[in-house]
């Protein structure tokens, strides 16, 4: 699964999407997609990561919490 980066689009490889969808997991191992040779996974925090379209990701991936959060 491929994520992006908002601040910078640099588009980055999902190593593992159970750790992606844990809403207890802050960050996550992906590889950045920079380059022809693959890179070393490194941490990233999920509230800094979206879709490649644009899309932020699903609050329940990033809150534990979420159903119990009024919405506003």
């Amino acid at each position: 699964m491929l994520l992006q980066l908002k601040d910078s689009g640099e588009l980055l490889k999902i190593l593992d999407v159970q750790e992606l969808i844990d809403p207890n997991i802050d960050s996550i191992h992906a590889r950045d997609q920079e380059g022809q040779e693959e890179q070393s996974p490194e941490f990233y925090k999920k509230e800094d990561l979206v879709f490649p379209s644009g899309e932020n990701l699903p609050r329940c991936w990033m809150d534990a919490n979420y159903r119990n959060a009024k919405a506003s």
